[in-house]
C-alpha cells in the first residue's frame, strides 16, 4: 500500500525502532499517530519530526485495555480513519532464569508486550478493515525463534505475538488488510533502560558487539518497506536471519548454540 497520505498508528514511538518508524513514514509523506507511555520521550520524536501539521501523540498504557478503546477513539477523531497499526512497543525482562522471577515480573512482560498487541489490535482492527488498503504489523523478535536463557518470559511473549500475527494473518487473507509479522535481531536501542532490566555486564567494553547491532533507523526502513509491500515475515539483521534457518534445520542445535553464548550473563 501506498506510504503518502495514509494515516499509520505506531506504538511505542517515544524511542527506538518506533519512534525511527514515525520519523521514517513522515518523511515519506504519511499522517502518524504517536504512541508511547512516556510523554517526553513523545515530545522528542515530534521535536525530531518537525511536522506538526500530520502528527499527533498519544500518551497511553497499551497494556490497559481500556486505555487502548480511549487511544483509539482519539486517534480516530483526530484523523478520521486509520490505514495501518504497527505495534513496535515492548519490554524485556531482567536477566534471570524463570526459578528467580516472580509472576508479576512474567505477568508484567506478557502484559506489554503480548496483551498490549492483542488490545491494540482488536481496537483498530475495525478501522483498518473499512480502508480499501490497510497494513497490520506486529513485531516480534529474534527471541521466538530460538529460546534465549534469561529470556525466557520474553520469549515467550514474542512468541505469542508470533503466532498470534500468523493467526490473523490466515483469519484476514483475502481482505484489504495486510499483516505482517517482523523478528528483529539485535538492534542498538535502550530497551533495556526503558524496561528497567540491566544486562549483565553491559557497562564493559561492548564497542565489537555494538557494531554489530542493526540501527534503529535501518530497523524500521524495513519495517516501513514492509508496509509498502504487505510482507507477510520479516527478519532484521544477520543473527535474525541466521537463527531463523537453524531453529528450522536444527533446533536442538540452535538452542543449544545460544544457551552457550548467553550462560555467562546468568553465572
Amino acid at each position: 500500500m501506498q506510504i503518502r497520505d495514509h494515516v499509520f498508528v505506531v506504538t511505542g514511538g517515544g524511542n527506538g525502532i518506533g519512534r525511527e518508524t514515525v520519523l521514517a513514514l513522515l518523511r515519506d509523506g504519511a499522517h502518524v499517530a504517536a504512541v508511547d507511555l512516556r510523554e517526553p520521550a513523545l515530545t522528542e520524536t515530534a521535536r525530531l519530526a518537525g511536522a506538526p501539521d500530520r502528527l499527533t501523540l498519544h500518551t497511553a498504557d497499551v497494556s490497559d485495555e481500556a486505555a487502548v478503546s480511549a487511544l483509539a477513539e482519539d486517534v480516530l477523531a483526530a484523523h478520521g480513519h486509520v490505514d495501518g497499526l504497527i505495534n513496535v512497543a515492548g519490554i524485556i525482562q531482567k536477566f534471570a532464569k524463570v526459578a528467580d522471577l516472580s509472576h508479576a515480573e512474567i505477568e508484567k512482560v506478557m502484559a506489554v508486550n503480548f496483551w498490549g498487541v492483542v488490545h491494540t489490535t482488536r481496537a483498530f482492527l475495525p478501522a483498518l478493515r473499512s480502508r480499501p488498503a490497510a497494513s497490520l504489523v506486529n513485531v516480534s523478535s529474534m527471541g521466538a525463534l530460538v529460546p534465549v536463557p534469561g529470556q525466557s518470559a520474553y520469549g515467550a511473549s514474542k512468541a505469542a505475538v508470533k503466532l498470534f500475527t500468523e493467526g490473523l494473518y490466515a483469519e484476514l487473507h483475502g481482505t484489504p488488510v495486510a499483516v505482517t509479522v517482523v523478528f528483529p535481531g539485535g538492534v542498538a536501542t535502550a530497551i533495556a533502560e526503558n524496561s528497567g532490566s540491566a544486562i549483565p555486564g553491559q557497562q564493559s567494553d561492548t564497542s565489537g558487539m555494538e557494531a554489530k547491532l542493526t540501527k534503529p533507523a535501518d530497523a524500521a526502513a524495513q519495517i516501513v518497506d514492509a508496509v509498502r509491500t504487505g510482507r507477510f515475515r520479516v527478519r532484521i539483521g544477520g543473527d535474525a536471519r541466521l537463527l531463523d534457518r537453524l531453529s528450522r534445520l536444527a533446533p536442538r542445535r540452535a538452542t543449544e548454540l545460544v544457551a552457550r553464548r548467553m550462560s555467562a550473563l546468568l553465572g
